[in-house]
């Protein structure tokens, strides 16, 4: 491989991205940059062009924009309280249970909205004053809501996931759904056991036994929220409809919620959900689609194939490889938002994985779960910023009280590294996947 359309990918990336130049800019100019030590330059600005538009031409991509309006409309449609009152009535006797219920009701928030954010800012607006009247430090509220937000990344629908399964070539969103469920859950009983054992030893109190009515109440109240869970992420595996058709029911059904059973949404504010919605997906898909031309020119530079042979070099030793791959992908998550490292190094490790025999199913998984730790890391880590905002404290103050959650959190990565099972077991038992 010539190195000089590598070299200029990679140092005209990371000058644009520290120079403060917007991720989806500099991801098109490096790629324009480095495919011009290819090609002419006039032929790279046709391809790339070409890229920009034919990349976004897949159906499954379709899905995107469906799921963010469906995940807006849902985060404005008064459900988090819902769902915090299920979540009090399934775990409110152990101790330090407010913690506890803080990580149900995101890890149930953010599989129904698909979005660490909205979970961090929703649930966390309800639960941080509720924890802070029982004697929880801010500190030790925020940084369970922010260590627990991202369960709903793993926890289908995710956008993120369609993300993978079209740059990992057209794998099959519903199989990678089925994936997500046994490490999203285990994700999230590994910050339950921390955040028990850290109340135990602290003596935050249990919270009150919920009487029958109340527990009759709240499971009634949260019924038509998680129903949409059920009829997109059943009719996806029943064979009903595809993941691009469930966004589409998605929406229609977190419309009548939201407007018309909730009533937590006028109409009158209808245009202003569909803006917020519509930024959201013009992002997210221009990232997808200059990613696509980088794709590209990373390609006709032999990188993927460069760095596949450079890792095997290092070690045979699949352990030692996933180590190092782990390794780069949490530093690569603590500097970079998920959609971009999702597009950008999935191309060049996960020939490295096929290569040592992991199934694209489960290094998917594993990709996603290294990067969700980043949201909560800084500089970059959005879910951190978030959860300080909503305890209204710094985010100085709240590494320390993060750490004990940020080992669970590596604990339970290493487990589904490990276990190919804990990934592949639920779409093989489903027959999704083969």
């Amino acid at each position: 491989m010539d190195a000089s359309p590598a070299l200029v990918l990679v140092l005209s990336f990371f000058f644009l991205v520290f120079s403060g130049v917007p991720i989806a800019f500099a991801l098109g100019i490096s790629a324009i940059a480095a495919g011009c030590a290819i090609l002419p330059p006039e032929v790279i600005l046709t391809i790339v062009s070409q890229r920009l538009v034919s990349g976004l031409d897949n159906f499954a991509l379709l899905a995107i924009p469906f799921f963010v309006l469906a995940g807006v409309l849902m985060n404005h449609g008064g459900i988090a309280a819902r769902l915090i009152n299920l979540a009090m009535v399934l775990i409110g006797r152990t101790p330090g249970s407010l913690g506890h219920v803080n990580i149900v009701a995101n890890m149930l928030f953010g599989s129904i909205s698909g979005s660490a954010t909205a979970a961090a800012a929703a649930v966390g607006g309800v639960m941080t004053p509720m924890q802070k009247q029982a004697g929880f430090p801010p500190t030790y509220s925020a940084a369970i809501n922010i260590s627990s937000c991202v369960t709903g990344l793993l926890i289908p629908p995710s956008n993120v996931m369609i993300i993978y399964a079209v740059t990992a070539g057209n794998l099959s969103i519903a199989a990678l759904f089925a994936a997500g469920y046994v490490p999203g859950i285990l994700l999230g009983g590994a910050l339950i056991v921390t955040g028990f054992l850290i109340s135990y030893r602290r003596g935050y109190g249990a919270g009150e036994r919920a009487t029958l009515r109340q527990a009759v109440k709240a499971f009634l109240d949260a019924i038509p929220s998680l129903l949409l869970v059920l009829v997109i992420i059943g009719g996806i595996i029943g064979g009903i409809f595809t993941a691009t058709e469930a966004s589409a029911i998605a929406v229609l059904y977190a419309f009548i919620l939201s407007v018309f059973i909730y009533r937590s949404i006028p109409l009158k504010r209808l245009p202003a959900v569909l803006i917020e919605a519509s930024i959201t997906t013009g992002v997210v898909l221009l990232l997808v689609s200059v990613s696509i031309a980088m794709s590209w020119v990373m390609t006709r530079a032999d990188i993927p194939q460069t760095v596949t042979s450079a890792l095997l070099s290092v070690s045979d030793n699949p352990f030692v490889l996933l180590l190092i791959i782990n390794l780069v992908l949490i530093i690569v998550g603590i500097f970079m938002d998920m959609t971009p490292a999702i597009l950008i190094f999935t191309p060049i490790f996960l020939p490295v994985a096929i290569s040592i025999g992991m199934d694209p199913l489960h290094f998917g998984i594993m990709m996603i779960f290294n990067l969700c730790i980043g949201l909560c890391t800084p500089p970059v880590g959005i879910a951190l910023f978030v959860g300080c905002s909503v305890a209204k404290v710094s985010v100085q103050s709240v590494i320390k009280p993060l750490l004990p959650f940020f080992f669970s959190m590596l604990v339970a990565l290493v487990l589904v590294t490990a276990i190919p099972e804990l990934s592949t077991s639920v779409p093989n038992a489903l027959g999704l996947y083969k």
